[in-house]
């Protein structure tokens, strides 16, 4: 059954002298139905027709998941940087291989890595960052060339099954 996710985000009091940008990849639990496993990492990128799951630790190793990124908006303001994907992906009812829990969709536990891009004036350097589900809030985003704040993270990726 295709299903779809929501995961929206948003970064406040951001500074405004770095660029700072969403990088077009993410990273969400999935259980996967191909090697029959539940909460598995799988990765997505923009534009790619199927997504890659991080498989299972004995067995089957990283495969071609059967799922992608349907949308990736993402909007800009001076004190705000916010991001909404929409995630298809392939679900279908399973046993855990190994532990015998039940599958579900999304996982039981929900989670999400969304990846951070910036650029430094002061170094002339590029950056990378990343936020996901399992952080302390508010977590603070620094520039990692001149330790400027660019950004707070105040809350939690919402992660919401659609249909």
């Amino acid at each position: 059954m295709l299903r779809t996710a929501e995961i929206r985000t948003e970064l406040t009091a951001r500074e405004d002298t770095h660029l700072l940008y969403w990088r077009s990849s993410l990273e969400f639990s999935l259980d996967c139905f191909i090697c029959e496993r539940t909460g598995r990492t799988t990765l997505f990128d923009v534009g790619a027709e199927q997504a890659l799951c991080s498989g299972s630790r004995s067995g089957l190793k990283r495969h071609h998941a059967p799922a992608r990124i349907a949308g990736f908006d993402t909007t800009s303001g001076r004190e705000r940087l916010a991001l909404r994907a929409l995630v298809d992906f392939w679900w279908a009812p399973f046993t855990d291989s190994r532990d015998s829990g039940k599958a579900a969709a999304p996982t039981r536990h929900p989670w999400v890595r969304l990846h951070l891009a910036s650029y430094c004036p002061v170094a002339k350097e590029a950056g990378t960052g990343s936020i996901q589900t399992n952080l302390v809030r508010p977590a603070r985003i620094t520039c990692e060339h001149c330790d400027l704040l660019l950004a707070v993270d105040r809350e939690a990726p919402a992660v919401r099954l659609l249909g």
